[in-house]
C-alpha cells in the first residue's frame, strides 16, 4: 500500500512539473501583446539555445582547474613474490612473500600550481566568450527587431500611400467622364496602384522572414506572429568621443578580456614547459609478508619485509624533447599576443565603421524628418490642387507621389539602419551606455 501511494505522489508531481514547464513556455512565446526591444533582448537572454551551450562549456571548464591542480591518484600494488616453481609453497624459500604497496607520483615543484593556473585562465576566457555571445545576442536581436520595424513601417506608407492613388484615380475619372481629362491618367494610376500593391507583397514575404529569424533567437516557434510597438521616440543622444569609446572598449569588451586572459594561459605555459626540464618523483612503500622458520643457526620465524623506493623522471631526452617544447610555447605566446593585438585594431576598426553609420543615418534622418518630407507633402497637395484644375498634368502628379513614397520609405530607412548603429556599436564596446 505505501508503494502505491510513493507511486501515485511520484505521478502527480512529474504531471505537475510538465504541465508548469508547458505554461513557462507558452507564456514566453505570448508574453507580450507587443514586443519591445527590450521584451525581445530579454527573451532572446533567456531562452537561445546557443547561448546556453555556451554557458555549459563554461560551467564544465570552471570544473577543470581542481583537477589537473590535484595530485595523480596514488597505485596500489598487489604481488605474490618468488614462489618456487616445483611446489609453490610458501614456506619453502625465505624470499617467498606476499607482498602489498602502494606509490604516489609527486610532480617538480610548482607544475601542479601552473596547471591550475592555465586551466583558471581558460575556466575565465570561457567565462569572457559568454559575455560575448550576450554581447552578439543582444545585438543581431536589436538588429533583427529595428529591420522589422522598418518593414512595419513600410507597409504603413504602402498602404497609406494606396489610399493616395485611389483618390487620384477617382479625380482622374472624374475628370475623364467630364471631358477634361485624358483616359491615359486613368491607366496611369492604376499602374501605378498595381506597382505599390507587388511592393507590398515583396515588403510582407520580408517581414514574414524576419519574425521567423526574430523567434528563433527568441527560441519561439518561428511562425509565431509579434507585434512591434509604433510610437517611439527617434532623438538619439550624443556619442562620446571615439577615443573614449575606444578606450571604453579595450577596458570592458568581453573578447578583448578574453584574449587577456589566453595570453595569460600561454605565459603560464611557457613556465610550466620551462619547469619541464626538472624531474618528477615517485615514492612508494611495500609491505612483504612471509612465513615459515628461518635455517641454522638463526632459527625462529622468518620476520616481515618493509621495502621503500624513490623514483626519479629523468629529462634524458631534454635536446629534442623539453627544449622545443619551450620553443613552442613561446612561439605559441606570441601567437596569443598578436591575436590580441589583430582583436584590438578590427574593434576599433568596427567602431569607427559603426559611428560613421550612426552618424550618417541620423543626418539623413534629421534631414528627411524637417526638410524633405514636408517639402515633399506640399508638393503633392501642390500638384494635386494644380491637376484638379487643369494647371498641372498628371504624369506630374503621379510622379510627386512616388517621389514622396520613395522619401518616406527612405526616412523609416535611416530611422532603422541608427539604431542597428547604434546597437552594433554597443556591443563593440561592451556597454550599454556610451553618451555623453
Amino acid at each position: 500500500m505505501r508503494m502505491i501511494n510513493t507511486l501515485l505522489i511520484t505521478l502527480f508531481l512529474l504531471s505537475a512539473e510538465q504541465l508548469s514547464a508547458k505554461q513557462v513556455n507558452m507564456h514566453s512565446a505570448s508574453e507580450y501583446d507587443v514586443l519591445t526591444e527590450q521584451n525581445a533582448i530579454a527573451l532572446a537572454l533567456a531562452n537561445n539555445p546557443n547561448l546556453a551551450q555556451i554557458k555549459a562549456r563554461y560551467e564544465a571548464m570552471k570544473s577543470i582547474p581542481s583537477q589537473v591542480g590535484t595530485l595523480p591518484d596514488p597505485i596500489l600494488t598487489l604481488g605474490a613474490m618468488n614462489f618456487p616453481t616445483d611446489s609453490f609453497d610458501r614456506s619453502q624459500e625465505g624470499m617467498t612473500q606476499l607482498q602489498i604497496g602502494v606509490s604516489q607520483a609527486f610532480p617538480f615543484p610548482g607544475k601542479l600550481s601552473l596547471k591550475e593556473d592555465i586551466a583558471e585562465f581558460e575556466a575565465k576566457a570561457a567565462y569572457y566568450d559568454v559575455a560575448e555571445m550576450r554581447l552578439l545576442l543582444t545585438k543581431n536581436v536589436s538588429n533583427k527587431w529595428w529591420q522589422l520595424f522598418y518593414l512595419d513601417r513600410a507597409i504603413e506608407t504602402v498602404d497609406k500611400n494606396q489610399a493616395l492613388l485611389k483618390q487620384f484615380i477617382e479625380v482622374a475619372k472624374t475628370k475623364y467622364t467630364t471631358g477634361k481629362g485624358l483616359q491615359q491618367d486613368v491607366l496611369l494610376s492604376q499602374l501605378e496602384l498595381s506597382k505599390l500593391i507587388n511592393h507590398k507583397i515583396q515588403i510582407v514575404a520580408l517581414k514574414a522572414t524576419q519574425i521567423i529569424q526574430l523567434n528563433i533567437l527568441m527560441d519561439i516557434t518561428p511562425r509565431s506572429p509579434i507585434t512591434l510597438a509604433n510610437k517611439l521616440s527617434f532623438n538619439q543622444p550624443h556619442l562620446l568621443a571615439e577615443e573614449q569609446l575606444y578606450q571604453l572598449a579595450i577596458r570592458s569588451r568581453p573578447l578583448l578580456q578574453k584574449h587577456k586572459k589566453l595570453i595569460s594561459a600561454a605565459n603560464s605555459r611557457l613556465d610550466l614547459a620551462e619547469r619541464d626540464y626538472y624531474p618528477d618523483f615517485n615514492i612508494g612503500v611495500t609491505y612483504g609478508d612471509r612465513i615459515g622458520q628461518n635455517s641454522q643457526p638463526m632459527g625462529g620465524d622468518r620476520a616481515d619485509l618493509f621495502s621503500i623506493k624513490l623514483g626519479i623522471k629523468i629529462p634524458l631526452f631534454a635536446s629534442t624533447k623539453q627544449s622545443y617544447r619551450v620553443k613552442q610555447r613561446i612561439s605559441e605566446q606570441f601567437k596569443s599576443k598578436y591575436a590580441y593585438l589583430d582583436e584590438s585594431n578590427q574593434v576599433k576598426a568596427d567602431i569607427a565603421r559603426y559611428i560613421t553609420d550612426y552618424r550618417r543615418s541620423e543626418q539623413q534622418r534629421s534631414l528627411f524628418e524637417t526638410g524633405i518630407l514636408p517639402q515633399a507633402r506640399q508638393t503633392v497637395q501642390s500638384m494635386l490642387v494644380g491637376y484638379q484644375v487643369s494647371e498641372v498634368d498628371f504624369l506630374n502628379l503621379v510622379g510627386s507621389q512616388v517621389t514622396l513614397f520613395n522619401y518616406e520609405l527612405q526616412f523609416w530607412q535611416s530611422v532603422s539602419q541608427s539604431n542597428q548603429a547604434l546597437a552594433s556599436i554597443q556591443a563593440s564596446i561592451g556597454k550599454e551606455y556610451i553618451y555623453e
